[in-house]
C-alpha cells in the first residue's frame, strides 16, 4: 500500500467516506458469504455513488483489516488531506475555535469515542502527544464511525509546548479535573478554549495538569467515581456548545 492510501474497515468508517468524497474509495471489498439486509442495503449506496465491491473470502479480509472485527466491509481509500498543524487548524476555524486535547489516552476504542463526539459537537480539532496516545489505527477509525475522516488529529511531540502555543494563540485552556475548584454547571465557557482531559482513573499528567488555565469538575450526583474520557469529553462539550447557543442568542440585532 502506497503512503497516501490507508485502511478502512467497518459499515459506519466506511459508509461515511463513500458518503464524504466517494471518488477516493480505491478497492472496496466484502464478505462474499454475507447476503443480509443490512450488506445488500450498503452495497446498494456503493453502487449509486459508482463504487463496486470486491467479493473475497473472511480470511483476506481479516489480512486486510488486520483484525476480524471488519463486519464484512474493508475498503481502501485515499488519505484526506486535513490540517496537520495548530496553526492551520486556527486559521481556518474563524473567530471562536474550540479544540479537545487528549493526554494518555492510550485505548484505540476510548480515541476514537472521542473523535465521534468531537465531530459531534463541531470541534475544530482533537491535539494529543504522539508518545502517549493511540494514534489513527484502522481499530480508531472504525470506532469513530467516520469522524476520523473530518476532524484533524494532531498529534504533537510536546503536549505541555502545545497547550502554552494554544495559549500564545488567544485560547484558554481549561482542564476536566475531579479536583477542579469550578463545577461545570457555574463554569463560564465562552470564547476560544480547548478542553483538556485524560485517561479515566489516571486524569491529567501532573504537567499537563499546571499548564492549565483552569480546572473544572464534571459534578458527580451518584455513586460511580469518574466517568469514561468520551462521556466526560461530550457533557464538557455539550455545556460549551449551549453556553455559545446563549451568547449567540442573547446579542441585540
Amino acid at each position: 500500500m502506497t503512503a497516501s492510501r490507508k485502511t478502512l474497515f467497518g459499515f459506519h468508517a466506511v459508509a461515511a467516506r463513500l458518503r464524504h468524497d466517494a471518488k477516493s474509495v480505491h478497492q472496496l471489498y466484502i464478505e462474499a458469504r454475507r447476503k443480509d439486509r443490512r450488506m445488500l442495503d450498503f452495497l446498494a449506496r456503493a453502487a449509486a455513488l459508482g463504487v463496486q465491491a470486491i467479493p473475497v473470502d473472511g480470511a483476506r479480509l481479516d489480512g486486510l483489516a488486520g483484525s476480524d472485527r471488519h463486519q464484512g466491509v474493508v475498503a481502501i481509500v485515499e488519505e484526506l488531506h486535513l490540517p496537520l498543524s495548530i496553526g492551520e487548524v486556527l486559521d481556518l476555524a474563524g473567530a471562536n475555535p474550540l479544540l479537545l486535547v487528549l493526554d494518555s489516552i492510550t485505548d484505540p476504542h476510548n480515541l476514537g469515542a472521542c473523535l465521534r463526539v468531537a465531530d459531534a459537537l463541531g470541534v475544530h480539532a482533537v491535539v494529543a502527544p504522539k508518545d502517549r496516545s493511540a494514534g489513527l489505527t484502522p481499530t480508531v477509525a472504525k470506532v469513530a464511525s467516520g469522524a476520523a475522516e473530518t476532524v484533524p488529529f494532531i498529534a504533537v511531540t510536546n503536549l505541555a509546548r502545545a497547550m502554552e502555543e494554544l495559549k500564545d494563540l488567544g485560547l484558554q485552556v481549561i482542564g476536566a479535573d475531579e479536583s477542579g475548584p469550578e463545577s461545570l454547571l457555574e463554569a463560564e465557557l465562552t470564547g476560544p478554549l480547548a478542553w483538556v482531559l485524560g485517561a479515566e482513573g489516571e486524569g491529567m499528567r501532573r504537567l499537563t495538569r499546571e499548564r492549565c488555565d483552569r480546572l473544572v469538575r464534571i459534578p458527580m450526583l451518584g455513586s460511580v467515581e469518574s466517568l469514561n474520557v468520551s462521556v466526560a469529553a461530550g457533557l464538557c462539550l455539550y455545556e460549551t456548545r449551549r453556553q455559545r447557543a446563549l451568547t449567540r442568542a442573547a446579542r441585540p440585532g
